[in-house]
């Protein structure tokens, strides 16, 4: 099989350490080492370490919302089943995460600095997150969109760091049907004015 060009090669291995190491006790060197080329390489590619830190999550964080692409194009105009298959995509991405951690997670605990680059794509990335999830809470007619999407939000990050920490067993299963409750959850009726009727 023919080798990678250089700066996927690069990226790929930086993944691979960053991920299993962190972010921290990696150097350059060893990121070259890895990648079968030189510091030089890689800072024809990246600019500093930061550069490259900031790249990676930029991909991991593309591929997130990759997810949202897909569940909004397989059901298109049921935003519903768009939560729900959200939901399953993240749980049946947590046994990878029981020792590998969520890239988000592990790095925002490395990366103390709100100014660092890297720091601010999660940032960036976790702000379009929300917007994208109100906007299916708010096409699914559920009565407060924000609250259930910030409810949706605490319950896949909770069980992203419950896998990690082992804390909670079946994660994937409970994480699917708190979601569910929230989606199902009975809403009040409205009068014509919009407000709660008793």
């Amino acid at each position: 099989m023919a080798k990678l060009p250089p700066r996927e090669r690069i990226l790929d291995a930086a993944e691979e350490l960053f991920q299993s190491e962190g972010i921290r006790r990696v150097g350059v060197q060893a990121i070259a080492e890895k990648a079968e080329t030189t510091k030089m390489a890689i800072y024809r590619h990246f600019e500093t370490k930061d550069a490259l830190v900031a790249e990676w999550l930029r991909i991991v964080a593309a591929d997130y919302q990759a997810a949202f692409d897909r569940v909004e194009a397989e059901f298109h105009d049921r935003p519903r089943e768009q939560i729900l298959a959200l939901a399953r995509f993240i749980a049946e991405g947590l046994p990878a995460l029981s020792y590998r951690g969520c890239p988000f997670i592990n790095s925002l605990a490395e990366l103390p600095d709100r100014a660092h680059p890297a720091r601010q794509v999660i940032e960036q990335h976790k702000a379009l997150q929300t917007r994208r999830l109100i906007g299916m809470c708010t096409a699914a007619g559920l009565p407060d969109p924000e609250q259930a999407a910030a409810e949706i939000t605490f319950v896949l990050e909770g069980a992203q760091v419950s896998t990690q920490n082992g804390s909670i067993d079946r994660a994937g299963e409970r994480l699917l049907r708190i979601v569910q409750g929230i989606v199902d959850r009975p809403r009040s009726p409205l009068d014509a004015s919009g407000a709660a009727v008793d």
